[in-house]
């Protein structure tokens, strides 16, 4: 391959690209919204801190004034991040603790809020982001954003009616040197016509061979809650849930905490855990994180679980239930197929095969014959911010402040984000009845197959519905 690049062409390319991603429907419209004077700190409320909330409330910590945190579990959550020093600075340079509540509802109530974040399990994503918005919060929402195709299309109508800045917690775009590198890359045409895709996101852990016992939920954590919309079911579990383990976040085999993740009640496995993150990345990179592009068909024969599964359903409640061994073969809108699996030999991360070359990128690195050949002034600092829709390129969460004071469309926003996770729980369905599904990504619907269509919404338990937008 060619080491010189046509500086006038890539810049056409690049150029064309970032007038895509500012020309919106109307429906998408960002409207300037200013939540202060640009001299005072937002004030943010936290809205679970268990391991991940914890760390992004850190994040968070230097840009605004955190004074409030939430969280169902008073001795994992709230505790610990009390004890981490999360809170405002005085006048002395002390730590003021933030008020702490288990119920996200006060928190949303005060109107001394700005932003809140919200890092909860998958299920109770939209309800909670949809409350914070018709409050009035800007909104800060960890991936995967919905547990359904439906509530893509809820959280996508609930930001354009509220016109509040939404960032998704997909960080990978602010990877200045993996994953915005390689998506410039792909979109100058460097690699050619993107043939292939490989996306390694890892398989969903089983819990073995043996059922996970019922217990009796820690007395300081409101099991009820936490379902949520989920049917309500036994407590499990065999772990530390004392909040003693400080080294550990999984605290043993359980249907909560780290562990929610690996039940198809609460969350998608890999294919939204991962598959959020890379998948993102990959359709980013390729432009087709727009509407009506994406994928056409999505392929879950060769899926396992580890429980028997009968019509798509876990036949088995007492173990760990999303797949753990899957290679979900995905006919994407630009040509181009999409291997979505548990292992591959270049690993976690995403391999790009096109007609002039290959690349691949993973948190850390990329590698391939293109970056060896690839001159340092390849890319501008304009480039960069192109994909940033024209802000600067910084911290993801710095990113979503600047919008806040600023207007404009975060790096992670709402739409995108809805076409990758639209294909994530494609992915998902199509494991789960182990077999191939077409999708209409204008009309955004499941064709052709009535039971795997009745997977794009789930019957809410009552008293948990996520409110009418």
């Amino acid at each position: 391959m060619s080491t010189s690049i046509n500086r006038r062409s890539f810049l056409k390319t690049s150029a064309a690209f970032a007038a895509a991603a500012t020309v919106l429907p109307m429906t998408e419209t960002i409207k300037p919204v200013w939540a202060q004077a640009p001299s005072d700190r937002l004030r943010m409320g936290c809205i679970g801190v268990g391991s991940m909330g914890r760390g992004d409330a850190h994040g968070f910590n230097h840009l605004c004034d955190i004074v409030a945190i939430c969280d169902l579990d008073e001795d994992y959550g709230l505790g610990r991040t009390i004890r981490s020093g999360i809170g405002k600075k005085n006048e002395k340079g002390e730590t003021i603790t933030p008020d702490t509540y288990k119920d996200y509802r006060k928190v949303l109530e005060r109107d001394d809020i700005d932003v809140v974040t919200v890092v909860t399990p998958d299920h109770w994503h939209v309800k909670i982001a949809v409350e914070a918005l018709q409050a009035g919060k800007h909104v800060f929402c960890q991936k995967p954003l919905t547990l359904t195709l439906e509530e893509n299309k809820i959280i996508r109508k609930a930001v354009e009616k509220y016109g509040k800045t939404f960032q998704v917690g997909t960080q990978q775009r602010s990877q200045y040197n993996e994953f915005a590198k390689a998506a410039l890359i792909v979109r100058a045409g460097m690699l050619g016509d993107i043939k292939k895709l490989v996306v390694d996101i890892g398989g969903s852990p089983t819990s073995g061979d043996t059922d996970i016992p019922k217990m009796d939920p820690p007395a300081n954590f409101d099991w009820n809650m936490y379902l949520g919309q989920a049917p309500y079911t036994d407590f499990l579990g065999d772990g530390d849930f004392l909040g003693t383990n400080n080294n550990d976040n999984r605290f043993g085999r359980t249907r909560c905490h780290y562990e929610f993740r690996w039940w198809y009640e609460y969350s998608g496995g890999k294919f939204t855990d991962w598959g959020a993150h890379h998948i993102d990345s990959a359709f980013w990179a390729m432009g087709l994180d727009k509407f009506g592009t994406g994928p056409l068909s999505v392929d879950g024969t060769n899926a396992k679980h580890p429980v028997p599964f009968k019509d798509g359903y876990p036949t088995v409640d007492n173990r760990y239930n999303t797949s753990h061994e899957f290679d979900v073969v995905v006919q994407l809108s630009n040509g181009a197929e999409m291997h979505v699996v548990n292992a591959s030999p270049d690993g976690n991360g995403i391999l790009f095969e096109g007609t002039k070359g290959r690349l691949h990128v993973s948190r850390g690195r990329c590698k391939g014959k293109i970056i060896e050949e690839l001159p340092q002034d390849a890319f501008s600092q304009d480039d960069y911010n192109a994909l940033y829709n024209g802000k600067p390129f910084e911290g993801h969460k710095d990113n979503f402040i600047r919008c806040i004071r600023e207007g404009g469309k975060p790096v992670s926003d709402v739409w995108s984000h809805v076409q990758a996770i639209n294909c994530c729980h494609l992915c998902g369905i199509a494991a789960r009845l182990n077999r191939k599904i077409e999708w209409d990504p204008q009309k955004e619907e499941i064709v052709g197959d009535e039971q795997a269509a009745s997977f794009a919404a789930r019957e809410r338990r009552k008293g948990f519905d996520i409110p009418a937008v």
